[in-house]
């Protein structure tokens, strides 16, 4: 990226100013080594989001920002439906919900060393992963409305899992105003037996050990000590969200024209939030996050089980589940006043600070944990949302590290099994569906995740407070 074209309002944050057809500013958030190496396309991303009817404050781009579909992939972006604001599929994208869930187990290292084979075989064997994987259970049209509706609540009331996981859950683990009626026939086939899969692509389940503690007080609050075990979850709403995704993009380009929008990008095919078409795609998209949100709940339930069997002094509490790739109805302060907002996040966290009401009692002191997923090898990360944050990005940070290199460029000349054999050798057990999926998510392929959350850090978006690495990965 050319940093000619931008304005330094710190050594963290880069605006665009207003210009030609933008309604506010675009801001990126980042380090000039991470910035650099951003394509220019995500600049120009941002500024076309910026030129969005109803926009509030600022297009946003979080330290991990790469180009995506439409608006860049870490992009953060508010709008106010009294003032024409606009809802769109791009600014949410195609995994609905795609987030991770941290899962507590009390245990340590040597614990899982001493299993760390058979684990990784049994969560391979018993969580169904891979493209087009399916799971034992089959929704029919009634369970598939519930489902919609009912999200982890649903997954809980079913016996996967507990009403005590709702409160560790965003939302407490059930959307509202979810409407089925309006997810398609094809999407709800697409899902009918995808429930309890981890799917394909940068998805997967990891067992990690905590390697270092950066806030001992948020460690404290989060049941985080060094040395420690957890297992995160990453996967979305599979097959049923890429589908609504795809069709009401399709709608919305087409409807552009009737609603009086000229977009730069047919990518940001966007509707009024109050319009008939912008109320569908909110509701079949509150669905698809019920989806991902019941979907991770039923991983965590057999996970649970195959701990059961090999590690049966494990704990496996819920930590927290966040979501990326939404379109959420909050209220935020804009220029001192409260105002209701539909915040669209693509490859972003929300990042809630200290003493937020939408947070559970035992985490409302320290604030929401920010649940920063690494790729294989390179370790993941936890922070907490900072009360900052909400001023600068709507309380958002990044979701990730980031992709350096499209699937296609990290594939070639690349083989998954010496991937697999070289994390070996560092004492990584990687459990894969897929050779050629295991190239493309080789951890060469993503940026620096340890100079992404130093950059979130240091902006102020979120704060880190531990440090994780894998020793168990199971991927598509």
């Amino acid at each position: 990226m050319d940093l000619d074209r931008l304005k330094a309002l710190s050594p963290l944050a880069w605006q665009v100013p207003v210009k030609a057809s933008m309604r506010v500013p675009a801001v990126i958030y980042g380090s000039r080594e991470l910035l650099r190496d951003m394509d220019d396309k995500v600049l120009e991303q941002a500024m076309n989001v910026a030129a969005l009817p109803g926009i509030v404050g600022a297009s946003c781009v979080m330290p991990d920002g790469h180009w995506g579909y439409g608006f860049p992939i870490g992009g953060v972006a508010a709008f106010d439906a009294d003032q024409g604001g606009v809802v769109s599929a791009g600014g949410v994208g195609f995994d609905i919900s795609c987030g991770v869930r941290c899962l507590l187990t009390g245990l340590r290292r040597a614990d899982i060393m001493a299993v760390q084979k058979p684990l990784a075989k049994a969560l391979f064997e018993d969580i169904p992963a891979g493209v087009g994987s399916t799971g034992h259970i089959k929704l029919n049209e009634v369970r598939m409305d519930a489902m919609l509706s009912g999200g982890a609540r649903w997954a809980a009331q079913q016996g996967w899992g507990s009403a005590a996981d709702l409160l560790r859950i965003e939302e407490c683990g059930q959307m509202l105003h979810a409407k089925p009626k309006f997810v398609s026939p094809q999407a709800r086939r697409r899902q009918r037996e995808e429930m309890g899969t981890l799917g394909s692509g940068n998805h997967y389940l990891e067992v990690q050990e905590v390697t270092a503690i950066h806030d001992g007080a948020a460690a404290q609050a989060f049941g985080l000590e060094l040395g420690s075990v957890v297992v995160m979850v990453h996967c979305g709403s599979r097959g049923l969200g890429h589908q609504i995704g795809t069709e009401f993009l399709r709608r919305m380009v087409e409807a552009a024209p009737s609603f009086g929008l000229k977009l730069p990008d047919r990518e940001l095919a966007c509707a009024p939030i109050h319009s008939d078409l912008g109320q569908e795609y909110l509701g079949a998209m509150r669905a698809a996050i019920n989806c991902a949100l019941a979907n991770r709940q039923i991983i965590t339930h057999l996970v649970r089980e195959v701990f059961a069997d090999l590690l049966p002094a494990a704990q496996l509490s819920l930590l927290y589940d966040v979501s990326h790739n939404t379109c959420k109805q909050e209220m935020h302060e804009v220029q001192g006043h409260q105002r209701e907002l539909h915040v669209h996040r693509k490859g972003a966290t929300r990042a809630w600070g200290p003493g937020h009401p939408e947070l559970p009692d035992a985490l409302r002191a320290a604030g929401q944990p920010v649940l920063i997923g690494g790729s294989m090898g390179t370790g993941s990360y936890i922070l907490v949302g900072t009360p900052q944050s909400e001023g600068l990005a709507f309380s958002s940070a990044c979701h990730g590290a980031g992709r350096a290199m499209s699937r296609h460029e990290a594939a070639r000349g690349r083989s998954g099994r010496v991937v697999i054999e070289q994390l070996a050798e560092r004492g990584i057990v990687v459990m894969s569906a897929s050779s050629r999926g295991v190239a493309e998510e080789a951890p060469e392929a993503y940026k620096d995740i340890g100079a992404v959350v130093d950059a979130t850090d240091a902006a102020g978006l979120a704060r880190k407070v531990a440090q994780l690495a894998p020793l168990i990965c199971i991927k598509g």
